[in-house]
């Protein structure tokens, strides 16, 4: 991605961010994507291995990004209007929930190490590893949950 400001994420506020450089800090996992268990009484954000029927396994992107809200009304569209409400729902390695919190990057993420397969490499990546909402049952994804992701 070109027109990005040397090391932004690290000189600049996530408000003060251009739109390129917002988008720069997704590094792809697809974790974000992920089917969530939220308990209604603690709080307690549980990750399946489901994964939303737009997302493309082998990309780790959604595979119908500019339209992704209104094919999937509930598609959370993060921005730093509500990044504030919606942080403790994001991955704990995800780059915008990091910064949010004040903490750095992962020497991973590819705006470190200037890799994208460094993702997949670290093993943060849910690259092939994931099932499509439309083969589970609501009912069903309690026993899809992944303990390793939290």
């Amino acid at each position: 991605m070109t027109g990005l400001r040397k090391k932004f994420w690290e000189r600049f506020p996530l408000e003060d961010l251009t739109p390129d450089e917002w988008e720069a800090l997704c590094d792809n996992c697809g974790r974000c994507c992920l089917r969530k268990l939220e308990d209604a009484d603690t709080g307690e954000v549980e990750y399946t291995n489901v994964v939303c029927r737009l997302f493309d396994a082998e990309n780790c992107t959604c595979g119908q990004y500019a339209l992704r809200k209104q094919l999937v009304p509930d598609c959370v569209i993060l921005t730093p209007e509500n990044l504030e409400r919606i942080a403790y729902w994001m991955p704990a390695t995800c780059a915008y929930r990091l910064l949010h919190e004040g903490r750095p990057l992962f020497d991973w993420h590819p705006l470190v190490s200037g890799r994208p397969e460094s993702v997949r490499e670290a093993g943060i990546s849910m690259h092939n590893r994931v099932v499509h909402e439309f083969e589970v049952e609501e009912e069903d994804l309690e026993h899809y949950i992944v303990q390793e992701l939290h």
